[in-house]
């Protein structure tokens, strides 16, 4: 029977990221239970990079994440990050409301006036448009990349991959845990299971409480632009301060999301037509585009802890067994630091200094964040907003 120092439950970019981090000082294999890595969520996210996105401690992990994005960015040869602004826009009462006293405040966000809004993104009717606000510093990012460059990582520092190898068995040894996969069975140390919308299911598995963690459906489509339509490739990423709605350029075409959060079982959804035609209507209400028709369209899972923080941490109860979840709709924007902060709660060492700088910076205490890996079981997620 083989044993390693970790074995890290899940494919995603949580899961190989923070593998990549802990194989810098031990042995780890990583397993999925699909046939191939980052099928689900992360293969499927509209990524951008976001300052000032999310609560206080993920506004932390992000910022934090930046200086790491241009470290793994000179490593890789190439960047995960690309310039795209965000354009925040409100277009009703409490929207407004929402803009003004939740967006703006943000020292990473320039209040607009409707004309400068226009200027930015022509193709908004300017009647209606109440107020707007500008992330200048946002970013595209490259999900898939970033993804590929730590299971490089994880593979360069001696960790192993297993793909098509679903959890089975977990239980505890006089030393620490055995996990089956499939008909075999190895030995570990640690488990860290992040596996995003599937880890409460390992959590019971393993005869721990679930966290009660909560997949919500999300949909993208890449909407056909017609002839004429003010629409350029460097248009910013437009997102509705009331999150009813976003849209940015994808080639030639326009991404566009209801952005929708309807509870889902783990698994493989796949999209409605009405939440499809919902963004198409909802976009073409506040603009001049006259969306008609999709190229493609998709649905991921994004993944909430009921208080909608990271979870990150061990379960106490359970001596060995860590967590690594809930990173909801930021776990591309915030995986350099993010990771790096669990391989360290995992090892049972000091946040890295950069990370524990950005949370003191953001008013979050280290131990207020480690708090936060063990949110009460059960209930919905915590409204957006």
């Amino acid at each position: 029977m083989l044993t390693y120092g970790t074995v890290v439950v899940g494919g995603g970019i949580a899961g190989v990221s923070v593998a990549a981090e802990l194989a810098r000082e031990g042995d780890v294999l990583l397993v999925e239970a699909e046939a191939e890595l980052a099928r689900h969520t992360t293969g499927r996210s509209a990524a951008s990079y976001i300052p000032g996105h999310g609560d206080a401690p993920a506004r932390a992990l992000v910022a934090a994440s930046r200086a790491r994005f241009d470290a793994l960015a000179e490593e890789a040869g190439h960047a995960f990050l690309r310039p795209r602004p965000v354009l925040h826009v409100a277009h009703d009462a409490d929207e407004e409301r929402v803009l003004r006293e939740e967006v703006l405040p943000l020292d990473t966000v320039d209040e607009l006036t409707v004309g400068e809004a226009l200027a930015y993104w022509p193709a908004l009717r300017p009647e209606g448009l109440r107020a707007a606000g500008l992330v200048p510093d946002a970013q595209d990012a490259d999900p898939i990349g970033l993804h590929q460059h730590f299971r490089r990582a994880l593979r360069a520092r001696g960790g192993e991959i297993r793909t098509g190898t679903p959890v089975t068995v977990l239980t505890t040894t006089s030393t620490g845990w055995r996990v089956g996969l499939g008909d075999e069975h190895v030995d570990a140390d640690l488990v860290v299971l992040a596996a995003g919308a599937w880890t409460d299911r390992l959590l019971a598995l393993a005869g721990a409480v679930p966290l009660g963690l909560h997949p919500l459906r999300r949909t993208i489509a890449i909407a056909r632009v017609p002839d004429g339509a003010p629409v350029r490739r460097d248009d910013p990423f437009v997102v509705s301060a009331g999150e009813r709605w976003y849209a940015k350029p994808e080639g030639e075409h326009l991404l566009v999301s209801p952005s929708e959060e309807t509870p889902a079982d783990p698994g493989d959804p796949r999209p409605d037509e009405l939440d499809v035609a919902t963004a198409l209507e909802r976009v073409n209400a506040v603009t001049t585009l006259g969306l008609r028709s999709v190229v493609t369209s998709w649905t991921g899972l994004r993944t909430f802890a009921p208080d909608r923080s990271l979870v990150v941490g061990d379960r106490p109860e359970h001596p060995g067994l860590h967590l690594f979840a809930g990173q909801g709709g930021s776990g591309i924007e915030t995986a350099p630091a993010a990771a790096a902060l669990a391989a360290a709660v995992i090892r049972g060492q000091d946040p890295p200094t950069d990370v524990a700088v950005a949370l003191g910076d953001h008013g979050v205490g280290v131990g207020a964040v480690l708090a936060r890996r063990l949110p009460s079981p059960g209930g919905p997620a915590a409204p957006r907003r």
